[in-house]
């Protein structure tokens, strides 16, 4: 199993920033892919950003150029940094973690709310 903490959500202008944190615990060693999925009010659940255990990225079109997602292996933790934030981007923020035998574990989540 692993257990996924996020942190660093909040109140936000637009045009301002916010970097999110996600440490894992358990069995850090099996995790392959971490990822950042959103939720907003009666919409589904959508990947931000996801980064490989190689440190390949992958963005949402929506986020490109202004959103960064970094990993610290040592640390087992993935960081969103969120930049020139828009009202669209308010949504309750999920970290996640697949496995290499292709099992999902997710974060409880995290309020961003980007006021214009």
């Amino acid at each position: 199993q692993v257990q996924l903490v996020e942190s660093g959500g909040g109140l936000v202008q637009a045009g301002g920033s916010l970097r999110l944190s996600c440490a894992a615990s358990g069995n850090t060693f099996s995790i392959d892919d971490r990822g950042w999925y959103r939720q907003a009010p009666g919409k589904q659940r959508e990947l931000v950003a996801v980064i490989s255990s190689g440190g390949s990225t992958n963005y949402a079109d929506s986020v490109k150029g202004r959103f960064t997602i970094s990993r610290d292996n040592a640390k087992n933790t993935v960081y969103l940094q969120m930049n020139s934030l828009k009202p669209e981007d308010t949504a309750v923020y999920y970290c996640n973690a697949k496995t290499y035998w292709h099992q999902n574990f997710w974060g409880q989540g995290t309020q961003v709310t980007v006021s214009s």
